[in-house]
């Protein structure tokens, strides 16, 4: 120190260098020095102390009291000139950027953490803080706040959540890898994404080829659905047409999307209705003899289908609705249940299997060429009839044709078997 300064301590009271003021400062650190006396209090004038130093010099001891005074107050200037040293080095000059926006400022802080609280930033689990929290500053550190920014993205009809440090779309999508080249965007590159973050919807660049009418055209898109990039090849749904893939579905990249030609028409088809037969019994009939008393007739039932041809190919029928013309009409049988007899008088030692063979070839449901006589023994009708048989001879069993043949027999002997009567004999 100067001798002026040394004079300005000497006249003060011992000082306490841990109640000295810090002045503030700007971006050069001055650190605060102890004023003597009051603010305004003006320095002694050099007369002034001229006169002190020459009226000390004249008293008795005066040497030795003066050497008392000045080694302790030398101790207190070189103990204020170490401890201002240290207050200096202390002191770290650093540039603190947030988001983007730099400052340079002074800091007592140990370390980025320390910083941090000291300048009330407030840091969360998606922020980025270089160099790292914990890490010790030195004079000259660039700290850096990158704040995390909520994304709700969409990106190719996906949505996820995500965070970006970018304060731009355009950072973002560069940040999370999306290309944006020929891509749909529901905000522009330049908009600014805040803290509270940001809705986006992005629909990059596809291929798809499209099939029609035997054509494959092949469009770069960034659709939102299949019908929409149909309509970018330059192909038109007409009518029933569709898509291999829901037109509402998103297109992907590489997809082959087929057009389906579609054209609808109806058809009537009518189909018979089998009908049921009722059996009821009869004891008025030999056993194994059937009467049919109401012949059955067939219903009619009348369908209408959807016929769909797609590309030229008929698809199967689809049922539309039914309904029934006509019901069935149910035949009714009568079933004989009159023990037949085995035996005519007269006529039972005869031998009626030789006559069948001669007359049917012994076949009970045999018919001659013109349909007039049938049966083993070759009736007519009328014949059969008037021997009580039912129906048709060649429709009744073998004994019961038999049976009537013996009865016939009796009453006509040969003659109704003018050829082979003869074998009934032997």
């Amino acid at each position: 120190m100067s001798g002026t300064q040394f004079d300005t301590y000497e006249t003060q009271a011992p000082y306490d260098v841990h109640s000295a003021p810090t002045l503030p400062y700007g971006d050069t650190y001055r650190p605060a020095l102890p004023r003597q006396g009051a603010p305004d209090a003006p320095a002694p004038s050099p007369r002034r102390r001229r006169s002190a130093h020459r009226h000390r010099e004249h008293l008795p001891g005066s040497e030795d009291t003066s050497l008392r005074r000045l080694v302790p107050r030398a101790l207190v200037v070189a103990f204020l000139a170490g401890g201002t040293t240290a207050f200096v080095a202390e002191d770290k000059a650093v540039e603190l950027t947030v988001d983007g926006t730099p400052r340079t400022l002074h800091t007592f802080a140990d370390d980025v953490t320390e910083l941090l609280a000291e300048e009330g930033v407030q840091v969360g689990a998606h922020d980025v803080i270089t160099p790292a929290p914990g890490t010790a500053l030195t004079s000259g550190e660039e700290i850096t706040v990158s704040h995390g920014r909520p994304v709700l993205l969409t990106l190719d009809g996906h949505r996820r959540q995500v965070w970006t440090t970018a304060d731009t779309v355009e950072g973002a999508l560069r940040e999370l890898g999306v290309r944006t080249q020929g891509a749909y965007l529901s905000a522009p590159l330049s908009r600014r994404i805040g803290r509270e973050g940001l809705a986006l919807d992005v629909r990059t660049e596809r291929v798809v080829t499209v099939m029609a009418d035997g054509r494959a055209r092949t469009v770069r898109t960034n659709a939102a659905t299949v019908r929409r990039a149909v309509e970018e090849a330059g192909v038109t749904l007409r009518g029933q047409d569709t898509t291999s893939v829901p037109g509402t579905a998103f297109p992907r990249d590489g997809q082959t999307v087929t057009v389906l030609r579609i054209t609808d028409g109806r058809e009537v088809r009518e189909d018979p209705i089998p009908f049921t037969e009722e059996r009821t019994e009869d004891p008025t009939l030999y056993r194994g003899t059937e009467v049919v008393r109401q012949a059955g007739q067939p219903g009619l039932r009348r369908t209408t289908y959807a016929l769909r041809t797609v590309n030229g190919v008929r698809q199967r029928p689809r049922e539309l609705h039914t309904e029934v013309v006509r019901e069935p009409r149910p035949q009714i049988v009568r079933v004989g249940t009159r023990p037949r007899p085995t035996s005519v008088r007269g006529a039972d030692h005869l031998d009626w299997q030789a006559l069948a063979a001669c007359e049917s070839g012994g076949r009970p449901h045999a018919v001659d060429p013109s349909g007039t006589y049938g049966g083993l023994y070759q009736f007519d009708a009328a014949t059969w009839h008037s021997l009580g048989g039912e129906g048709r001879p060649e429709d009744a069993t073998p004994a019961e044709q038999t049976y009537r043949a013996k009865k016939l027999y009796v009453r006509s002997g040969t003659s109704p078997w003018p050829h082979c009567g003869a074998r009934l004999q032997g």
